[in-house]
């Protein structure tokens, strides 16, 4: 009887240990909203007594997946997971399920999201209003000045991440449902890989060729910017082109209030890490949860910058 006892005990501190650690993988520790969805996610962790161990995939898929069996091997009660490569999330899914450890993807979209075990799920905000919102608004912006046919430049985020090629589809879903007061010509598309360095190189290409444009449609916040660095440094008078993103980051803000970004779309970064633990903490115990949960956008222009001040 002392026996059974003791093991129940030991099985009940194991059990204890197990629901204080989660596993977090994260893409990359080096970007702008990831950081703010880490931040999110370890501020939460404390607030509700849970550690978190919080691991750098460094946009390497095999070091992900390594990171991934590591967390099954030490017993984590819950793993979560910011996928480097949203085509790759499979063999992740598989392994956690193989452990029947809970596993909950944040931001971006697994390839698998509607095949996924009962003790997974996927939090994030719906891409297909990202891109829409952001386009919407800067073909309103482009008719309110007068023009009927604008050219511009498409900046997409790494061609394997799933918000990439959903947000870039956005527009031109935009473009051919006829949202857009103005007729839109995309003059080229390329990938800047989320990258503010890279898409400073890559509109620097573009103003090279000397062809007129009417502004940049970009992925995300960090390129948005990056063109407008490239573009101020050629001396094109901001004013004189509408510059789109998505993140509503600190410095997409601060971009805004200067007059040099028209459009961003504001993804709740906190919210997503905070509600990426909540899911995780409820799996763990054998809760049900809602397999996608969504976190809305929100479409921040220069007269409502001020409300998305203090949010990331």
């Amino acid at each position: 009887m002392k026996k059974t006892l003791l093991a129940g005990v030991v099985a009940l501190m194991g059990t204890t240990a197990m629901a204080q650690e989660i596993g977090v993988s994260m893409a990359l520790f080096d970007d702008n909203f990831l950081t703010v969805l880490r931040n999110g996610m370890d501020a939460k962790g404390k607030e509700l007594g849970v550690a978190l161990q919080i691991e750098d995939a460094q946009n390497d898929v095999a070091k992900q997946l390594d990171q991934i069996n590591n967390f099954i091997a030490s017993g984590v009660s819950a793993i979560i997971v910011n996928p480097v490569d949203t085509s790759a999330t499979q063999a992740m899914s598989d392994a956690a399920a193989a452990a029947n450890i809970p596993l909950v993807y944040v931001n971006r979209q697994p390839i698998n999201v509607d095949t996924m075990p009962d003790n997974q799920a996927f939090v994030a905000s719906n891409e297909v209003d990202s891109g829409t919102l952001e386009t919407i608004a800067l073909c309103d912006n482009w008719a309110a000045e007068g023009k009927s046919e604008v050219n511009v430049y498409v900046m997409q985020g790494e061609l394997s991440n799933q918000a990439a090629v959903q947000r870039t589809a956005d527009i031109y879903d935009v473009i051919e449902a006829g949202k857009c007061k103005v007729k839109v010509n995309v003059i080229d598309q390329q990938t800047a890989n989320w990258s503010r360095d890279q898409a400073t190189s890559l509109m620097t290409n573009w103003l090279s060729t000397g062809t007129a444009f009417d502004g940049v449609i970009a992925n995300n916040d960090e390129m948005a910017i990056g063109a407008i660095q490239a573009m101020k440094a050629a001396g094109i008078d901001m004013a004189t082109v509408q510059v789109g993103g998505v993140d509503a980051t600190q410095d997409a803000l601060a971009a805004m209030q200067a007059g040099d970004l028209d459009v961003t779309v504001f993804q709740d970064a906190a919210g997503q890490g905070a509600g990426a633990l909540d899911a995780a903490i409820k799996l763990s115990k054998g809760e049900a949860v809602e397999q996608k949960v969504y976190v809305p956008f929100q479409l921040v222009t220069p007269a409502n910058v001020a409300d998305y001040l203090a949010k990331n």
